[in-house]
């Protein structure tokens, strides 16, 4: 038997779930408990960690974001670009047992399947500053 490797597995399909769910916010303006509440299977609690979470610390995740774009606004991203970074920093920020790696990864693997061609560049530019920031040491 082999132990879960954090940020793989179970906490994948989480991260994709908390990306669809914060999506869905952004899109229709209604509340992360009601997004969370509306899904036709119960999300998973890390899922609704990184969700809530997110929501909860939006205005600071979006600061801390945003000191690292050179040249751009966190307004003009666009719009999975911003809730993937989102989540990502909340896990830099507050998910200590999920190394920066795993979380940057996660990141680049959501952006290439949802987003644009330059997406994932332009994610993991970002976030490897993000990450430099809250995680020196690492």
């Amino acid at each position: 038997m082999t132990a879960e490797i954090p940020g793989f597995g179970g906490r994948r399909e989480a991260r994709e779930e908390a990306l669809a769910v914060l999506y869905e916010v952004e899109l229709t303006a209604e509340t992360v408990l009601d997004a969370l509440g509306g899904r036709d299977v119960a999300p998973a609690a890390y899922a609704i960690e990184l969700a809530e979470g997110v929501d909860d610390e939006v205005d600071d995740l979006d600061a801390i974001i945003g000191r690292h774009l050179t040249g751009w606004r966190i307004e003009r991203m666009a719009l999975i670009d911003k809730v993937l970074a989102r989540i990502a920093t909340f896990e830099l920020l507050r998910c200590e047992d999920v190394p920066t790696g795993v979380v940057l990864s996660e990141a680049v693997e959501l952006a290439t399947q949802y987003s644009g061609e330059q997406s994932p560049r332009f994610i993991n530019g970002v976030l490897r500053s993000v990450a430099n920031e809250l995680r020196p040491s690492q």
